[in-house]
């Protein structure tokens, strides 16, 4: 663990802000001050738990404090029920100190029931989810969004099409040997085809599931019908949970800001926990606490983009025009798991009277590792999709440790990022003599 651990620098100032646009005014932005501070984290389809994602930020932590000048402290994971997890960071330099609880909202449980299901359930579900995108136009609408986004939901439905074509093959083959090659009934080459085929997609699951093809055909098949706003999901237990938790956070804590981050499925989660909590609590976000939805690497688009998503375009549209909440989205190019350069809202064809959200930040994951580094991620798509919740071996204004543990507050930081600068531990503007 990290307990107790410092970081000492030398120097005592760390500029963030890359070359200022010409026509950019100099005046010192305003980055308001964090002490206290509650995240709720939302995990993608994972099924590895709570556990997995203490050790990956505690990486994280590690990272980060080798490039930052402050001390940091990472406290044990804890479990506090079977829908919650949680740990505390503190970070502090001269200036400043900064308390962070990090609950984490545990989905593993529900995720591993989805996937440990019957094989012929696996099937009918992604089969369902395939042709129901192909034939509603919705795999259409999401290449003409984003095409990369696309190619890699592609490919993962053509490698399930693949394994199911090998059994096919496997079966085919079993008949042909037993009503040709041994000269026996039709009926034996039947029950003899009808037991290979099966056999052999047993036999090569858990090949399919180390290339991910049975979680993300889970995956979908659970997001499509959240999407449409079908009964018998457990994703509604679990934005049920999320939300009634965030609400008693707010009515009760002292924090400064809560911040409500979802990384790719988990974005979906997130967004609809943060609707149903202002719902629970139109109050939600008026009182001393800054509300934020931080989205990275997120898939809602492709969710939302279904003709039949009226669930999920009315979350959409209820956060785009909510004015005490800031919704940060996070994008990067480099990720072909996420929609780069895109607007959630008016891109899957919501429109508001008056739109607030979200703010567009693109992320380049480039600036956070060495060269040797980033090359040998580029083809590593899902070690990438998760670069989002890293920290780099280099400063930059997106750090996960420094977003979610910083004295910033988060919604000013993704907006003056570029101009401010930390100066002994202070958030400030640039220099203006």
């Amino acid at each position: 663990m990290l307990e107790g651990k410092d970081v000492t620098r030398q120097h005592t100032e760390l500029p963030l802000a890359r070359d200022r646009p010409v026509g950019r005014p100099l005046h010192p932005p305003i980055v308001g001050a964090v002490r206290r501070r509650r995240v709720l984290y939302v995990e993608g389809y994972d099924p590895r738990g709570a556990q997995v994602y203490h050790r990956l930020f505690e990486r994280s932590c590690q990272h980060f404090g080798k490039a930052w000048p402050v001390s940091l402290t990472l406290n044990p994971l804890e479990l506090d029920s079977e829908e919650l997890a949680h740990w505390s960071i503190e970070m502090r330099s001269a200036h400043w100190q900064v308390a962070t609880r990090y609950d984490f909202l545990r989905l593993e449980h529900h995720i591993r029931a989805d996937m440990g299901g019957p094989l012929a359930r696996e099937v009918l579900r992604a089969l369902g989810w395939i042709v129901n995108d192909l034939v509603s136009g919705t795999l259409w609408h999401i290449f003409r969004a984003c095409w990369r986004f696309g190619v890699h939901l592609l490919l993962f439905q053509i490698l399930f099409l693949v394994w199911l074509a090998v059994a096919a093959a496997g079966g085919l083959a079993a008949f042909r040997v037993v009503t040709v090659g041994l000269a026996e009934p039709v009926a034996l080459g039947l029950v003899a085809a009808l037991l290979v085929a099966p056999a052999t997609l047993l036999v090569l699951r858990p090949l399919a599931r180390r290339w991910f093809v049975g979680q993300i055909t889970h995956c979908w098949a659970t997001l499509r019908r959240f999407g449409r706003g079908r009964a018998a999901t457990w994703l509604d237990q679990a934005v049920e949970t999320g939300a009634r938790h965030l609400v008693a956070v707010a009515q009760t804590s002292d924090a400064d800001e809560i911040v409500v981050v979802g990384h790719s499925t988990g974005s979906v989660i997130a967004a609809a926990i943060v609707a149903r909590a202002l719902a629970l609590d139109p109050q939600l976000g008026r009182r001393k606490a800054r509300l934020v939805l931080l989205t990275l690497g997120s898939v809602m688009p492709a969710v939302a983009l279904h003709p039949a998503a009226t669930r999920m375009r009315d979350i959409v549209k209820r956060l785009a025009s909510e004015p005490a909440l800031s919704w940060i989205e996070c994008q990067s190019r480099k990720d072909v798991m996420n929609f780069d350069d895109f607007d959630p809202v008016k891109g899957v064809g919501v429109q508001v009277e008056r739109q607030r959200n979200p703010l567009l930040w693109p992320v380049r994951f480039k600036d956070m590792m060495s060269s040797a580094d980033y090359r040998h991620l580029r083809w590593h798509f899902f070690a990438m999709h998760f670069q989002y919740i890293m920290s780099g071996d280099r400063p930059t204004p997106h750090d996960y440790v420094l977003l979610v543990g910083g004295p910033m507050a988060l919604s000013d930081w993704a907006r003056h990022h570029d101009l401010a600068t930390i100066r002994d531990g202070m958030t400030r503007g640039p220099d203006t003599n």
